[in-house]
């Protein structure tokens, strides 16, 4: 049965700051960290491998929009796979798996972190890590609002830093025919796996939107909300994602970029002939701001969960002073120091890319079974049936492409 509590969560989230914090979440995971990973994997063709990923999230981004309408609570994708397929078996086995790609994803930042410090000065990574997830922890228990302001003002000032490899590498970038042609491959079946390969990390760079509809009952009207700052987030994304792609790979040769602990720096360094300093501080702020967004997305998971009975129900404990699953959040900190200091940065993203792809899919099939029952309820925006049986086979052919190459 479901566990009820006096103390509940609070719609405090306004449209502005679900974006900033989708876009903290996505940035601060994707261009700052993996984009040296990239360049070795997919070379010259990084742009590309972007937009691929863009294209492929985009389909899976319009069923979330209308599934953040439909039902604006948390717990996501449980609850969606839960109202699609009833199996609260499944619905369980889904809510983990998500759980687990953020927590994933969030050590992956945690690593990238550590890259750019070292800019700096030289500590043990598992210390580093440590400090780290309890300052975060704290700061998601201090209260959803606050959290949030606090992921606003980072994203700010990780766009910020975007911006600036942007301004200072902008004139490296050639748009004559032959530089443009240079971007395309030729028809060759090893560039085409790379590009795709590459995409399927890139892919990686663009989670985060899923993880705004896990604070739903923290957001002011949310079935009009939710989908908006869903698609607002993924267009303001591949704009700076592929911008910056191009003027990365312009500045620095793909195979110098592949070696870069700390990439954009380098890229900065390469264009102005000068120290990153400023760079490396805001990609430490920028990695921040993700692995915050992510044990505050991780806990409203287990809460959620908790609340519908299907974990123990001392996670769906609140917190009466701030309104925030408190358990819930020591539980998210404590796991993501565990896989940070287990696992290496490019294991996890290429995980938590793989789960992620899985747990789409699932979400996806969820959406078919659900408007084939009720394809228009009142009040909701929604979208074609094809789009996420399109967004369905996307999936699960970038899932093929991933395991294929782990075999061969």
């Amino acid at each position: 049965m479901p566990n009820n509590h006096k103390t509940e969560l609070q719609r405090t989230v306004t449209l502005p700051m679900l974006i900033f914090f989708g876009l903290g979440n996505i940035f601060g995971a994707g261009i700052y960290v993996l984009i040296g990973k990239m360049a070795g994997i997919a070379g010259i063709y990084i742009p590309l491998s972007f937009l691929v990923a863009s294209i492929v999230v985009f389909f899976t981004t319009l069923a979330y929009a209308e599934l953040s309408a439909r039902y604006p609570v948390s717990a996501g994708e449980a609850v969606y796979v839960n109202a699609g397929f009833n199996s609260p078996l499944l619905s369980t086995v889904v809510g983990l798996t998500i759980s687990l790609t953020g927590l994933l994803s969030s050590a992956t930042i945690l690593h990238g972190f550590h890259g750019y410090l070292s800019t700096f000065i030289h500590t043990p990574e598992i210390v580093t890590t440590l400090m780290l997830v309890i300052l975060l922890s704290a700061i998601a228990i201090w209260g959803i609002s606050k959290s949030i302001l606090v992921t606003a003002l980072l994203t700010l000032v990780e766009t910020f830093g975007l911006s600036m490899i942007i301004y200072v590498g902008i004139d490296y970038v050639s748009l004559d025919s032959q530089t443009l042609k240079s971007f395309l491959p030729p028809a060759d079946l090893s560039l085409l796996n790379s590009i795709i390969l590459g995409a399927f990390l890139a892919f990686y760079a663009f989670i985060g939107f899923e993880d705004m509809v896990n604070i739903a009952e923290e957001v002011k009207d949310p079935t009009h909300t939710m989908p908006k700052a869903i698609i607002l987030t993924l267009i303001i994304a591949t704009l700076f994602y592929v911008t910056i792609a191009l003027v990365s790979i312009s500045v620095v040769p793909a195979e110098e970029l592949s070696h870069s602990a700390a990439p954009l720096a380098k890229v900065y360094e390469s264009a102005t002939n000068s120290n990153a300093t400023i760079l490396s501080i805001i990609a430490m702020f920028a990695v921040i701001n993700g692995a915050l967004i992510q044990i505050i997305m991780v806990s409203r998971i287990f809460y959620g969960m908790s609340r519908e009975g299907w974990l123990p129900n001392f996670l769906s404990v609140v917190h009466p002073k701030t309104a925030t699953p408190i358990n819930a959040t020591l539980l998210a900190g404590l796991l993501v120091f565990l896989l940070t200091a287990i696992l290496p940065l490019l294991t996890l993203a290429q995980s938590a890319s793989f789960l992620i792809f899985i747990v789409f899919t699932i979400v996806n099939i969820s959406l078919v079974l659900i408007k084939l029952r009720d394809p228009h309820p009142v009040g909701i925006r929604t979208y074609p049936l094809f789009i996420p049986i399109i967004a369905i086979i996307l999936n699960v052919t970038m899932l093929g492409f991933q395991a294929l190459s782990i075999l061969y």
